[in-house]
């Protein structure tokens, strides 16, 4: 897993015991889908085929059908991992048929709705380069996108938490599900905002092409640097939303009790990295310049772990720290507060 995914692999490290393997398992499951969904090795119509492949075998797993998703695409991938991955594609369907039948369940659903985001994307999205360059229509189209690509990964970890820790049991179900699913489309949402110089040249553009027009773009156009200033107002906008979805996962946190020390921290890593993240993205005037990459550095990473991990404990102090790490984007916020 730590070949696959270096960020997710933090907050599995530090998850309970009892929550490790399968969400673990859920993730490994995620990933293997999306190296077929991203896999260049075979045409777009294949890759389709064999994420249907995949469905099927979560529900009836048959070891020479994982076999065959694993022929085909077991090529020179980009993350050797992601090979390695594939290989061991039959072990993980044969692990899911093994787990307790309520996590058997949970698993199957989320997946089901990753892959079905995965294959929304390929159909979206035609082209393999700036050439075949799509977008999506309307906030609408993105608002759904985050939601297949992590919204539904919050719903998940709030019934697994729910599940495995007697503490969480007497949570709102409904309430925080709602939080869970805005905390996965923050993360997703710094992901969409980071990456959109390079998703542009693979043909991807997922602003949507209803609010590029209202600031005088077209997709195409942002494959220029130079519409950095009037992508402004758009970004800002998009940075308000995000920012309103990093409040519901504050509310998220800090709902876990605090006897939840693990679950707490898994939680508070991924938030405190992400908003750290959007704060240098509200800063980057050379965000749509492919050869930039916006990271928050090893140091400034390590620093919010150890931070975090001394208050954890503490709602006060460990919001602190979300406060602090949002001040770069108060001004975002009050503009958010007044609509």
């Amino acid at each position: 897993l730590t070949g696959v995914s270096r960020s997710f692999a933090l907050s599995l490290g530090v998850l309970p015991r009892t929550l490790q393997g399968p969400v673990g398992l859920a993730y490994l499951l995620a990933r293997a889908a999306d190296t077929v969904a991203d896999s260049r090795i075979v045409p777009k119509a294949e890759r389709l085929r064999c994420l249907d492949v995949l469905l099927g075998e979560l529900d009836a797993p048959a070891a020479s059908r994982a076999a065959e998703i694993a022929g085909a695409l077991t090529g020179p991938q980009r993350i050797p991992a992601e090979r390695e991955l594939l290989l061991h594609l039959p072990a993980c369907l044969a692990a899911l048929g093994r787990l307790a039948p309520g996590d058997r369940t949970r698993i199957r659903g989320v997946v089901r709705l990753l892959i079905e985001g995965m294959q929304t994307d390929l159909r979206t999205f035609p082209g393999e380069d700036a050439a075949g360059l799509a977008a999506l229509e309307t906030r609408h189209d993105l608002d759904r996108y985050t939601y297949f690509a992590a919204g539904c990964v919050g719903e998940f970890w709030t019934d697994m938490a729910m599940a495995h820790r007697p503490a969480c049991a007497t949570w709102d179900a409904g309430a925080m599900r709602r939080r869970g699913m805005r905390f996965g489309r923050a993360l997703q949402m710094t992901n969409v905002l980071r990456d959109l110089a390079q998703d542009l040249r693979i043909g991807r553009c997922y602003l949507p092409r209803q609010d590029l027009a209202a600031v005088g773009l077209l997709p195409r156009d942002l494959l220029r640097p130079t519409a950095m200033t009037r992508l402004r107002p758009l970004l800002d906008d998009l940075l308000t939303g995000a920012l309103a979805d990093y409040r519901e996962a504050w509310a998220y946190t800090r709902a876990i009790p605090r006897s939840e020390i693990r679950l707490r921290l898994a939680c508070a890593w991924p938030m405190l990295i992400g908003l750290r993240t959007l704060a240098l993205i509200r800063r980057a005037d050379d965000l749509l310049d492919p050869d930039v990459t916006v990271k928050i550095s090893r140091g400034a990473v390590y620093r919010i772990l150890v931070r975090s991990g001394i208050s954890a404990w503490s709602n006060a102090a460990l919001g602190g720290h979300y406060r602090g790490l949002r001040r770069p984007l108060d001004d975002l916020a009050s503009r958010g507060a007044h609509g």
